[in-house]
């Protein structure tokens, strides 16, 4: 297939955590045969060896300044202040090299092939499911363009952000979207909340087949779910079953093709993931998972209380609750 050297698919990594997912990110478009090229921005936190293994996969590494909305206020708000960092996702306008550009955050899988996308034209993107009259930001086609570039960063200063982070500001820029014209609204196959309710579950059953693109919001990411080495599985708890199905998905492309060439000198969690030794040897039970003591078991545990996935049955069960609790009263009476 015959690249397209002047569109390309565009993704943020600000550390090697987030590079793991824009390395799944990045094969699951090769899978897919994308006939337009791989860019990934990145910050100087990202390592030399991670920028080797995204150099294996995308077709331009491009290294840009972080950019801090300094919103303190308004991010407090979202109770998610790592999202200030998100306007660094700015840089993306930059890439004048290219006449056209999709923008994919780094949580989000291509389940097949959405080069149609590069048919429609700034600012294209998907209702958001908290807010419909807004569009979300994990994925949008944009013309790359110094003067939006330095048009969006002097508004960034000016008007800030309703929500401090990057959807706020660009809903703010482009604040037509939801009026002006039909056609730059994307169908939510492009742009699929991974973890939304409401009617979902129909829905899902109904119009399923035809997504194209997962996105993983929230705090929780693929990453940090805990994943069975000796079991092939990932541990979702009470997740719906197409979460599972996805999450599933996200860890055979990890494992098969990022896994093997992460190294311990790799900082975050892809240091830690280094750790795990794939093997089809079934574990004993109540050992822990090679996840969890890569992690330093604990840590794995708190993203399960997080998510609200709690043993009750087990290391989490009242008994065990209660026991801790005297065991603390009583040694702080001795």
């Amino acid at each position: 297939m015959t690249q397209v050297e002047d569109q390309a698919f565009v993704t943020l990594a600000t550390n090697d955590t987030y590079c793991l997912g824009a390395l799944v990110l990045a094969h699951s478009l090769r899978k897919v045969k994308t006939s337009r090229r791989l860019v990934v921005l990145i910050t100087s936190a990202v390592t030399t060896h991670m920028r080797s293994l995204l150099a294996s996969v995308f077709d331009l590494i491009k290294e840009v300044n972080v950019m801090d909305s300094k919103d303190e206020e308004n991010l407090t708000l979202l109770t998610r202040p790592e999202l200030g960092i998100t306007f660094t996702k700015l840089n993306c306008w930059r890439l004048t090299q290219f006449t056209k550009c999709v923008f994919l955050d780094a949580d989000t899988l291509v389940l097949s092939n959405c080069d149609e996308l590069f048919d429609k034209n700034e600012l294209s993107a998907v209702a958001d499911v908290g807010w419909p009259d807004c569009f979300n930001s994990g994925v949008f086609v944009f013309h790359p363009s110094n003067e939006t570039y330095k048009a969006l960063v002097k508004f960034a200063v000016e008007q800030g952000s309703f929500d401090g982070g990057d959807q706020g500001l660009l809903n703010m820029f482009f604040r037509d979207w939801s009026t002006k014209d039909i056609s730059f609204h994307l169908s939510f196959i492009y742009n699929m909340n991974s973890n939304a309710s409401y009617t979902y579950l129909p829905a899902y059953k109904q119009f399923g087949k035809g997504v194209k693109i997962v996105h993983f919001l929230g705090a929780m990411k693929p990453w940090q779910y805990n994943y069975n080495p000796s079991t092939g599985n990932v541990e979702t708890g009470s997740e719906c079953q197409h979460v599972k199905e996805h999450l599933q998905y996200w860890w055979h492309l990890f494992i098969q093709l990022v896994h093997p060439n992460l190294q311990p000198e790799c900082t975050g969690l892809a240091g830690q993931l280094s750790k795990i030794s794939v093997s089809s040897d079934r574990q004993e039970e109540g050992a822990a998972s090679p996840y969890e003591l890569a992690l330093g078991g604990s840590h794995a545990r708190q993203f399960a209380w997080e998510r609200g996935q709690i043993d009750y049955l087990g290391a989490d069960s009242f008994e065990n609750i209660k026991q801790k609790l005297d065991n603390a009263i009583n040694g702080s009476q001795n």
